[in-house]
């Protein structure tokens, strides 16, 4: 079975049996796309994939009829949510406080429900209403091409900011940048110690202390740590030489940047944002531009399907250095 297929299916053992033989029908060119599963009480079933929501009937067909769509019940929804949690919601305590549960194979499962507060913020999420399947997908050797352009003359890795709508592949890539500096080649460059802060588990896909994904043999991971913590930890106790994490953005999160900087270490992260004037006014990114912290931008966008990227910025003077490259050696 192709890992698209694997993936797919390794999702399907966590849905009821009812659910389950409805997805296991739907067309099979479809079933290695499929990004998402969503389950909604009371509303369609419905899966994303190629950019859009479709919803499933029944007996597997996809449409984008609502009233055509099978209906999610209270009951499909308490059942698969034992599965999810192997009949021990407890267990999972701290993982639904956060809001997702991470599943083997390193997919994640978000729940929408009644949340109940206490000391700690929230303390627990009743009355499931809503869970999202997120399928992970590894894609080694998406970063293969872009390498050369993250390392310095004297092949170290340059601060690197990777910038991209939702759903544009962002994590996907970082998670391969990660794999191939933590690897590094015989023959190419060296790899380096990486100290990977996986706030919502979702780069390495850690489960039962496991990483689920490949993020490279030098790789050290901190999973549902917040960035803020992470970053200071691994300063501390790690000798990393690049810091890697996902969706930067709060004043803690810079702070730490600045540690990590002052510290000698190198950087590579991503933000939400259609490109470099979406997010250089952010208040709290403002600085890290005007400084020239970042020495490459990556802007990434769906124009050929999700991962596109469309530029890689020179981080002194924002010149794309990805599009004449390209123009000079062919590569499209």
């Amino acid at each position: 079975m192709e890992k698209g297929l694997d993936s797919f299916h390794g999702v399907l053992n966590y849905l009821n049996k009812n659910t389950k033989h409805m997805l296991e029908a739907i067309p099979y060119d479809k079933k290695s796309r499929v990004e998402e599963i969503r389950l909604r009480n009371s509303c369609p079933l419905s899966i994303y994939l190629d950019g859009g929501d479709v919803f499933v009937s029944a007996d597997g067909g996809l449409t984008e009829n609502s009233e055509q769509a099978y209906i999610v019940t209270s009951q499909d929804i308490s059942s698969t949510f034992n599965l999810v949690t192997n009949h021990s919601v407890y267990a999972f305590s701290e993982d639904i406080r956060k809001g997702y549960i991470t599943i083997s194979g390193g997919h994640r499962v978000g729940i929408g429900g009644s949340t109940i507060y206490g000391s700690r913020g929230i303390e627990v999420i009743n009355s499931i209403s809503s869970l999202n399947f997120r399928i992970a997908r590894q894609k080694k050797g998406i970063s293969n091409k872009i390498i050369p352009y993250l390392l310095d003359g004297n092949g170290y890795p340059y601060n690197t900011l990777i910038i991209s709508p939702p759903q544009c592949g962002k994590t996907t890539l970082l998670r391969d940048i990660v794999r191939n500096l933590s690897n590094g080649t015989d023959s190419k460059y060296r790899g380096f110690k990486v100290s990977l802060i996986d706030e919502r588990s979702e780069i390495a896909g850690v489960y039962q202390g496991k990483p689920q994904m490949d993020v490279g043999i030098r790789t050290d991971i901190l999973d549902g740590c917040l960035k803020s913590d992470g970053i200071m930890m691994v300063i501390r106790a790690m000798s990393p030489d690049l810091i890697a994490v996902d969706e930067i953005g709060s004043p803690e999160d810079i702070k730490a940047i600045y540690e990590a900087l002052r510290a000698g270490i190198r950087l590579v992260a991503t933000i939400h944002g259609d490109g470099l004037e979406d997010i250089r006014h952010r208040l709290n990114l403002a600085n890290l531009i005007k400084e020239r912290v970042f020495q490459r931008f990556i802007i990434l966008d769906r124009s050929r399907g999700v991962g596109t990227i469309r530029e890689i910025l020179e981080g002194t003077d924002f010149r794309d250095i990805y599009r004449r490259k390209r123009y000079l050696d062919g590569l499209y």
